[in-house]
Formats: C-alpha cells, sequence, structure tokens
C-alpha cells in the first residue's frame, strides 16, 4: 500500500475530470482503493425509499469518492495547487508545501 500524502481535513482543489477546478475539504480517505470524499464536489442522486428517519422519501444527493491523483492540495500561503513532500523535524515526520517550504 502506497503512502497518501493528502488526509481528512485537508482543502483541496480538483485537477481532472467532470468536477475539475472545484475545491472543498476532504471528509474522508480510503487508503485501500486510493480514493477520497470531498466536501461538496461529484455529487451523485440517490432515491430514496420512505422510512422512519426519513418519512417523506424521495431523492438525495451525497457526495461519492474520487480518485486521490485528480485531487491536488492547495497551499494554504499561495491558495495555488502544490505538491506535498515529508521530512523529517526532530523525531517526527511532518508533511510540508513544496511550493513555500510550509508545515502543514
Amino acid at each position: 500500500m502506497i503512502k497518501l500524502k493528502i488526509k481528512s481535513g485537508d482543502i483541496v482543489r480538483v485537477i481532472a475530470g467532470d468536477h475539475k477546478g472545484a475545491e472543498g475539504k476532504v471528509l474522508r480517505v480510503y487508503r485501500e482503493k486510493n480514493k477520497a470524499i470531498v466536501e461538496g464536489v461529484n455529487l451523485v442522486s440517490k432515491h430514496t425509499k420512505p422510512s422512519a428517519k426519513n418519512p417523506q422519501g424521495g431523492i438525495v444527493k451525497k457526495e461519492a469518492s474520487i480518485q486521490i491523483s485528480n485531487i491536488a492540495l492547495i497551499d494554504p500561503k499561495s491558495k495555488e495547487t502544490t505538491r506535498v513532500g515529508i521530512r523529517v523535524e526532530g523525531d517526527k515526520k511532518v508533511r510540508f508545501s513544496k511550493k513555500s517550504n510550509q508545515v502543514l
């Protein structure tokens, strides 16, 4: 399994696919599938039957997963997409932005 450099809580931009240019916060990362769920991106319609929780039923919009290779982290300093590096500071590994060299 490869080391993923995007974690939940990161702000990312979609760089390929139908939702190219959209930005959002990573809600969940699926390491075994190399996919992530990004808030407000890749919305799909799910038809639901009436139930006790949702007595009306109907069509519900929810986020679907998107491939990790199609999203890029946004640099907090310059607000542009950046690559992520990992370096050792003291006895801890930290992620840093390759554009601004700032610890994430």
